[in-house]
């Protein structure tokens, strides 16, 4: 009996340490996107001029326009964590017709300086709380910008062909 009630107190206490979650801080959130700020640019000071226009294929987006949808849903996903009004209007950085490599760069980075902005704004707690991201999934601010955050990395990520067919190096992982 008495090795029952010790299995049974060291599976709960398993259980509790399993289920214990780190409380995520805004500077940890913060620290992140000022991360993929600075990787974007980074990106964006790669790609040659000329290359703001190249499409791998025609159905593709070309390099300039996959970093002004990446910019446009920064915005999406930050005013949705913060249950604002998208201060952009739905994907119009995408229909600019400023996709120079000074436009583009320009609107991207502001893009993520409204994102930084954002969480700056968050408490912890406020991190925490629910809200409805497209008025359809129900998750914590904190994972709505981290939607974000997948989403940003995603088309981040497929412009490093769009460099390569330019000639161009991408520039090396920033990890931390």
């Amino acid at each position: 009996m008495k090795i029952i009630k010790l299995l049974t107190s060291a599976f709960m206490l398993l259980a509790m340490v399993g289920t214990a979650k780190a409380q995520t801080t805004t500077a940890d959130v913060l620290k992140e996107w000022e991360r993929a700020k600075a990787y974007t640019k980074d990106y964006l000071e790669a790609m040659p001029e000329t290359g703001y226009a190249l499409k791998p294929t025609p159905a593709m987006r070309s390099f300039a326009e996959q970093m002004l949808h990446l910019g446009a849903d920064n915005y999406v996903f930050a005013a949705a964590a913060m249950g604002e009004k998208n201060p952009e209007g739905m994907d119009q950085l995408e229909k600019t017709s400023g996709k120079t490599k000074a436009a583009v760069t320009k609107n991207v980075l502001d893009s993520y300086d409204y994102v930084i902005a954002t969480i700056k704004k968050m408490s912890a707690t406020q991190l925490n709380e629910k809200v409805k991201l497209f008025d359809r999934f129900e998750m914590s601010r904190e994972l709505a910008l981290g939607k974000g955050f997948e989403h940003q990395t995603h088309h981040r990520g497929q412009t490093t062909v769009y460099i390569r067919l330019a000639g161009a190096t991408p520039p090396q992982e920033k990890l931390f």
